[in-house]
């Protein structure tokens, strides 16, 4: 009896093994990708608290287009693994379709907020903080140049994750490996001007990122011309799209934008109302903890992508039974993985004082503190990623918007707004309190998963 229920609610070694082997290569690749960015910080920490802090309020705005562009892929995603499941090439190439075209409008407004209001949108980020003007003079600089990722940042994202729902994982990890070396490279000749290149500091961070996005979009083009998958276009088919499909991946894109951009702008209201409770060592204190904090983040997106792959595959196919088993094999391993990443996230700690040593000391304590929150919090954070994974496999996107889009906007805005006027807490635990909001997520989701609502052969539709 006692192993008959091990094995309901616990997948076999096997099942795990093949999970695992999609999840690594892509935590792996989302792992350099996050020391670019770490790397990054450490360069421009040496800079001092302003500088750095006038890189990190323009990442945040950078953030809220990443998640964005994260929605599009996603949402062409889930019909990209059904028709991977049925064999389906033509509703392969659609759905790949589908990103690029939707992409261009994503990068339009990443233009224009780079471009045309980089002061305007950086100055909603540091209301209320005593060094406001200096770490605006910085951002802006930063914006006007890191601008021109916008276009090979699509096409990487368009091709890359394409790659990973159809399995091909490691082929996106080694092309992240080229381009994290090559944004390290320039990172330490032009930030500092080395090797007799010119020293320029905060706009030599923003140009390195742009040479290297522009090197990994080169390769992920050549190896699609080279390689054509089976999603790949010819022009033709690019402009010949078919609209009931569009019609169909836009029906769920949406219920998916709603709650992750309702998401995206409450990280950035929480980040400026933590900004306000200081000065300089605030911002770049609070920004650096998230940079370190997602080298262990990247469980989110392995076990996201598995899900996707796994359950995603099992119901184009229609191995709905399957689905369901598996799901239940997900989840409980999510547990372990979650505690697992905990340990992860306390081992991260000891970066803080040598990555980030020549920031403030108040910066480093505020870093350390976050840093040791996040990873307490792993365990909820890589459930509840499961959940949504699972019900996002089979087309379910009305959960997110219902789970997440509704307790950001009736809860955690209005609850950190509420502590932010009327308490002196500080920003680390204002961020404690807030994530609290996680645990009743988790309820609402369990029972909605329950209905099977995701058990659904979007390719046979």
């Amino acid at each position: 009896m006692t192993k008959n229920l091990y094995t309901s609610k616990f997948g076999t070694a096997t099942f795990y093994a093949e999970a695992l082997k999609i999840a690594l290569p892509v935590m792996a690749q989302m792992l350099i990708q996050n020391l670019v960015s770490l790397i990054d910080n450490f360069m421009v920490a040496g800079l001092g608290d302003v500088k750095m802090s006038g890189v990190n309020i323009s990442g945040q705005i950078i953030f809220v287009f990443l998640v964005f562009m994260n929605v599009i892929c996603t949402s062409g995603g889930i019909f990209m693994t059904q028709f991977c499941g049925a064999k389906d090439k033509n509703g392969m190439r659609q759905a790949f379709c589908f990103k690029l075209w939707a992409a261009v409008f994503v990068v339009t407004a990443f233009s224009l907020s780079c471009f045309v209001f980089p002061r305007q949108i950086l100055s909603l980020m540091v209301k209320g903080n005593s060094q406001a003007p200096q770490i605006l003079s910085y951002g802006v600089s930063y914006m006007k140049i890191i601008g021109f990722i916008g276009i090979p940042w699509a096409v990487s994202s368009a091709i890359s994750s394409s790659l990973r729902e159809i399995g091909e994982v490691k082929v996106p990890l080694v092309i992240s490996v080229i381009a994290t070396l090559v944004n390290t490279v320039f990172n330490w000749f032009l930030i500092y001007g080395n090797l007799g290149f010119p020293r320029l500091e905060v706009q030599g961070a923003a140009i390195a990122t742009v040479i290297a996005r522009i090197v990994e979009a080169v390769i992920f083009v050549i190896y699609l011309l080279k390689k054509r998958p089976d999603f790949v276009l010819t022009i033709y088919e690019l402009f010949h799209v078919n609209l009931s499909l569009f019609g169909q991946i836009l029906l769920k894109a949406w219920m998916i934008v709603l709650p992750e951009m309702v998401w995206a702008f409450s990280e950035t209201f929480t980040t400026a109302l933590y900004n306000s409770r200081g000065g300089a060592d605030v911002v770049s204190g609070m920004s650096s903890s998230f940079a370190i904090a997602n080298l262990f983040f990247v469980a989110f997106n392995g076990i996201m992508t598995a899900t996707g792959v796994i359950l995603g595959k099992d119901l184009g196919a229609g191995e709905l039974d399957r689905a369901r088993r598996e799901k239940v094999w997900i989840l409980n391993g999510a547990k372990i993985f979650g505690l697992f990443f905990t340990g992860i996230g306390l081992l991260c700690m000891l970066l803080v004082p040598v990555v980030f040593r020549n920031l403030s000391v108040h910066s480093q304590q505020i870093c350390k503190n976050m840093v040791m929150m996040m990873a307490f919090y792993m365990p909820v954070w890589v459930y509840i990623n499961a959940q949504f994974a699972i019900s996002r496999a089979g087309g379910d996107t009305v959960m997110g918007m219902l789970v997440d889009g509704i307790s950001n906007i009736f809860l955690v805005i209005p609850g950190i707004y509420i502590m932010a006027r009327f308490t002196s807490i500080g920003p680390v635990m204002m961020y404690v309190i807030i994530k609290t909001i996680d645990f009743p997520k988790i309820a609402i989701a369990h029972f909605w998963l329950k209905k099977e609502f995701w058990v659904v052969n979007l390719a046979e539709k």
